[in-house]
């Protein structure tokens, strides 16, 4: 570690310190700057040139006093210290304690600026996560090491998404009993630019549902510094590394929210002189956030795996905003919420229209979920759809000129919403529950418009019903 501290400063602006005449420092360097008053603040080297280097600082610029600046570099990478005790914890945007209990001491420290998994070395992947909703569950199931974010407007209610995922995520084990699973499991709560009051519901949500302990949280507050939004992501996907790489856990990581982290990095760049791409974020966007997006997976002859819920908000609810556009190309589906459920006091308020998981197939079925599954899910998807379009009928010609049978879809459509859709907060479907509920839904229609469903499923459950 280098013992050379330098004062020479040129300019403070944003979160960026510039220093002049530093020699044979490296990109990604790790900076301990003092200010006048003996405080101490954490930096990374984002830019260095033999006339000046660049350095972001995590707690911010304000108060600095560049006469009176003394920085440090320390000639190493920005680490974070990792033990099995991380578990039940909560840390600041750079991985310090902000719980009040005393920081991670360790003999393990990685450098947070990890690689993307290699695609050489990927396991496709597989196998079901229950989330207990059923929109989720039902129609797009997560699948262990797959990308599934969540684009939200806003105003619509991600957070509490979020955090019912994290209350309500498990494995299962199928046999006779469907017990739950006996893997090892945990998650990785990271929040940016959030309010303290959405802190203190996540840290109270998950004491209560008695999840805390199987839970590493990383809170950034709306007042704590921009900058620290950056590392943040990094730092919560080294912990989720250690846990599913080391120590042989399943990890579901959940975001909230990218488009914090966007605007960060536009800030940064903007700073930087970067030249600016669509709505003034920078060209390389796409490649920030897939080096994100890719740390999540599932590694060949590696027993974890790290599966990834980003929450990503569309500005003005514009789904080809930069965010959540450059998001869809890297990832595998996307859960979307509507505001015009939100106005029917449909809660979760999930979209299932414009809603897809990819990898669906591969984490369902017999063995999985049920033999059933994939049919019940595309039966409800069409049926759905074709329900819209006679509301949208309904709403030119009137619902006394419709047919019996579109009358029916109409029924159909608001039993689905208020009863499939629709879910208290603290309400956990098993999967069996919500395929069965799916079941009872679909028997409003009549047989001949079940296309998606075997003869054999509709013996089975739509004719036990007593249905004709």
């Amino acid at each position: 570690m280098s013992m050379l501290e330098y004062r020479s400063s040129a300019w403070a602006r944003g979160g960026l310190l510039a220093m002049r005449n530093v020699p044979g420092v490296a990109l990604g360097d790790r900076v301990a700057v003092r200010d006048h008053l003996g405080n101490r603040r954490n930096g990374q080297v984002i830019r260095s040139s033999s006339e000046m280097v660049l350095i972001q600082i995590f707690e911010g610029t304000d108060n600095l006093d560049l006469e009176r600046t003394w920085v440090r570099f320390l000639d190493q990478p920005f680490e974070l210290a990792l033990a099995p005790e991380m578990l039940g914890r909560v840390f600041n945007g750079v991985g310090q304690p902000r719980d009040g209990r005393p920081p991670i001491i360790s003999s393990l420290a990685r450098n947070v600026n990890g690689a993307a998994i290699n695609p050489a070395a990927r396991a496709y992947p597989r196998e079901f996560i229950q989330t207990g909703i059923s929109t989720i569950d039902g129609m797009n199931t997560l699948v262990r090491g797959q990308k599934l974010p969540v684009f939200s407007g806003s105003g619509l209610p991600h957070n509490r998404l979020a955090a019912q995922i994290v209350r309500q995520a498990k494995l299962l084990a199928y046999g006779d009993d469907n017990r739950e699973g006996q893997e090892s499991f945990a998650l990785v709560f990271a929040a940016m630019g959030v309010s303290h009051s959405d802190a203190q519901f996540f840290e109270e949500s998950f004491e209560e549902s008695g999840v805390l302990g199987q839970v590493v949280n990383f809170i950034n507050l709306a007042d704590d510094p921009p900058i620290e939004r950056l590392i943040l992501p990094r730092v919560a996907l080294t912990c989720a590394e250690y846990l599913a790489f080391d120590l042989g856990m399943h990890v579901l990581v959940v975001m909230t929210d990218m488009t914090y982290y966007a605007e960060a990095l536009r800030e940064i760049a903007t700073g930087k002189g970067d030249v600016p791409a669509r709505k003034g974020f920078p060209g390389y966007l796409y490649s920030d956030l897939a080096e994100i997006y890719e740390r999540a997976g599932r590694v060949r002859n590696k027993k974890g795996s790290i599966t990834l819920i980003p929450v990503v908000s569309m500005p003005s609810d514009d789904i080809t905003h930069p965010v959540p556009d450059l998001t869809g190309y890297i990832t595998e589906g996307q859960i979307v919420l509507s505001r015009e459920l939100m106005a029917a006091n449909i809660q979760p308020p999930v979209s299932v229209l414009p809603s897809l998981s990819r990898l669906m197939k591969d984490g369902i079925g017999e063995g999985m979920t049920r033999e059933d599954h994939a049919r019940v899910s595309s039966q409800l998807f069409a049926s759905y759809a074709k329900a819209q379009e006679v509301r949208s009928l309904a709403a030119i010609i009137g619902a006394e000129e419709l047919s019996q049978e579109d009358n029916q879809y109409l029924k159909f459509a608001e039993a689905f919403e208020q009863r499939f859709v629709s879910q208290g907060e603290h309400e956990d479907r098993s999967i069996f529950h919500t395929l069965d509920l799916a079941w009872e839904i679909l028997s409003l229609l009549p047989k001949e418009a079940l296309t998606r469903l075997s003869e054999k499923d509709i013996e089975a459950h739509y004719l036990s019903t007593g249905t004709q």
